[in-house]
């Protein structure tokens, strides 16, 4: 484990946030996650409305679970961010959110392994399945840090 990873055990999400971090180093592998990790939410959220709006809706209330268990200002900004897609799911035209969700998920998918094989490191949820929802949690924590917001 190395010093970042120690010093940031003492909460898990600091814990989850500085092993993320080690394969995601290089400047153009964090551009490319800062666009497509919320895109990536946002298409999940629009395949899973396409099934049913209320499956979007569970989805989001079982990661608030997590995410509260967390940290409470992520789960703040986390809960803002997916009400704020829902909201602009509920307003999109419901034949068009299947296909537009499915062809920007593949997109946005291969912008973060194009990422991944510029940084030279496989992705993090390779190893550990949570990664999936500290992703989001990732590029929130930079918002957070320009605005100057403890989590």
């Amino acid at each position: 484990m190395n010093q970042q990873s120690q010093q940031a055990a003492g909460r898990s999400i600091d814990a989850l946030l500085a092993k993320y971090s080690e394969s995601h180093l290089n400047p153009v592998n964090e551009v490319i996650h800062f666009i497509c990790v919320p895109v990536i939410v946002f298409t999940l959220l629009g395949l899973l409305w396409a099934i049913h709006p209320a499956v979007a809706l569970a989805v989001v209330l079982a990661s608030m679970l997590y995410y509260f268990s967390l940290s409470v200002p992520f789960a703040i900004g986390m809960l803002l961010m997916s009400g704020a897609m829902l909201a602009l799911l509920y307003v999109l035209p419901p034949g068009l959110v299947l296909p537009l969700s499915v062809s920007v998920f593949v997109i946005a998918w291969i912008g973060q392994f194009v990422g991944h094989k510029i940084e030279g490191k496989k992705p993090s949820f390779f190893e550990d399945l949570r990664f999936l929802l500290i992703g989001p949690l990732f590029v929130l924590g930079f918002l957070y840090r320009r605005l100057h917001i403890a989590y």
